[in-house]
Parts: C-alpha cells; structure tokens; sequence
C-alpha cells in the first residue's frame, strides 16, 4: 500500500460542466482502481479552462450591467475548487458505491502560500482559459488588457502570474482526513494564492501550476508516490518530430540538462518534469510517474509512464 498524490489534467476533466460530468466519470474509475489495490489517494487538478471561463463570463457580465459585482481572480480560483470538486467528489463516490467500497470522499477549500515579491507576478506565464486564433486574442487583449500568449503551437491563450506555492495553509486539515481514511481533493487548480500581509493572510490574482502544489502535497502528506498524470502516455523528447522518443526513466542529471536545451513546454511539460524531480529530491525512495489517467495503474506497477529517480 502506499500513499499517492495524483496530480489531475485538464484531459480529467473537460472543457465545460457538462463535458466535465462525463469525462470525471472515467476519471473515477482510474482513481477507485487505485483505490481497490490499497492505495491512500489524495487527488489535485487543474483549473486552467475553468478559471478564464469563470473570470471573463464575470468580468463579461459587470460590463453589460455594472450592478453585477466583477470578481477577483482568487475568487474565480475559489469557484473553481469548488465546482470541480463537487464533480470530482460525487463522481468518486459513486464509483465507490458500485464496486461497495465503504470509503469517504472530501474536498477541501485550499489556501496556497506564494511570495508577495515572487517574479511570477511582473511576468505572467500560466496559460487559463480557452484557446483563440491570433486575432481572436488581440481583439480580447483589447478590450479587456488581457495578456495572451501561444501555448504550445495549440493557439493563443490567456496568461496569468504563477507564483511558485511556499506552503499549504490546510496542511493539517488534509493530513487529519488522510489519518482517517478519506480519499481528499485539495489544492485545486494550484490552491487559491495568498499572500501574508501583517500576519494575516490575503488572496491575490494568480493562478498557481497544479504540478508544484500537487508536488508540495505530496511532501507535506509524506506521500510515497507522486503521480501526474497527462494526455500522453510518457515524457517524450523531440515530441511531435519524426524522431520522437518517450522516455521510460529520467534522472535528476539528464532531466536537468533536457530542461536547459528547453526540450519542454513551457507551459505544458515543463512545470511536470520540475515538479516530479523536486519531490524525487525532497526524500529518499520517493517516486515520480507522469503518464497517461489510463495507464496510471500500470504506471505505479512500474509497467509504463516515465519514472523519475535521483541517480
């Protein structure tokens, strides 16, 4: 039995409620199958398509009727936890329910800790919300100051500051449900970011990587296995090219060198593989997968995916 953190993906989860709803149904299987093997699970996701869908339908909304309060960004990613979680929550129990696994399910509202003076928040990097052709995109940067950016030759797409997370504020919270064998949701869509002002604790606009929050609750639940889990079944290397290679082990050495030839998206593999070598450097005989929500199964068995080791 071991204790994993599966770091979730926007392909988990859909691209509006109702794709949502279906696609988690699927997304629950996977899990409960971890689940049925022995396995404590603690699951974050991601929110980016979420979170820019929340932020313009508000933003949208307050400028055809200014009575509509606008909302902030740390609320967006707030309203984003939340709906996301009821989904993920209702879609586990019910998994849970048909194979009669007497098993409870909590999602926890969760407070990210990020440093005011981070850089992230003069050089907005963090891909949310839809994709958009050139124009489409220039036209909303327009109207509304947006700053967008291509991700990944996929379109363009809105982008946000990504602080790096520095603690959990409801560490203990998640450690207690663990302790008593809840399966926990928690750090969605990367935590909600706050600041600490006077000792007091205050949200900002940020939209924090799942991959990093996913990767410090797995330290701080002294988890075994850190799982993140993507459209694609491997890490591969000249990916898209003829000459493509996925990757069945990565050391922290060749890992590192692979990053400074910039092999990764910035803002898609990248964040991953940084992710999955802090927390192979954070203790020892602690592991790393990043593969496919199909394949995580066999990915934990050691069977497929790219396992991350410190030598």
């Amino acid at each position: 039995m071991s204790r994993v953190v599966l770091a979730l993906g926007g392909n988990a989860l859909g691209n509006t409620p109702i794709e949502q709803i279906q696609a988690v149904k699927k997304t629950a299987v996977s899990i409960v199958d971890l689940i049925e093997e022995g396995n404590e699970v603690i699951v974050c996701h991601g929110n980016g398509p979420q979170v820019g869908m929340i932020n313009l339908a508000m933003e949208t909304a307050h400028n055809v009727n200014s009575k509509i309060s606008d909302m902030p960004f740390a609320e967006c990613v707030a309203m984003s936890q939340g709906y996301i979680g009821y989904h993920l929550q209702n879609a586990i129990k019910n998994e849970l329910i048909k194979r009669k696994i007497n098993k409870g399910v909590s999602t926890v509202v969760t407070q990210v800790k990020v440093d005011k003076n981070d850089d992230a928040f003069s050089n907005p990097t963090k891909p949310v919300g839809s994709f958009y052709t050139k124009d489409q995109a220039m036209e909303i940067e327009k109207k509304y100051g947006y700053t967008f950016k291509e991700d990944a030759n996929r379109g363009y797409r809105r982008v946000v500051p990504s602080p790096k997370p520095m603690d959990i504020i409801e560490k203990e919270e998640i450690n207690r449900l663990m302790e008593s064998g809840f399966i926990v949701i928690a750090g969605g869509g990367g935590g909600i970011p706050v600041i600490e002002e006077n000792e007091m604790l205050e949200g900002v606009g940020a939209v924090i990587d799942k991959d990093f929050t996913s990767e410090k609750l797995a330290e701080i639940s002294n988890s075994d296995v850190l799982i993140i889990l993507t459209a694609v079944e491997k890490v591969f290397i000249n990916f898209g090219k003829e000459n493509q290679e996925g990757l069945d082990e990565l050391n922290i050495e060749r890992a590192q060198t692979l990053i400074d030839n910039k092999e990764f998206a910035e803002g898609s593999m990248l964040p991953k593989v940084k992710a999955c070598l802090n927390f192979v450097e954070s203790g020892n005989n602690r592991i790393a997968l990043i593969t496919s929500l199909e394949k995580a199964k066999e990915g934990i068995l050691g069977k497929t995916g790219t396992r991350f080791v410190s030598k």
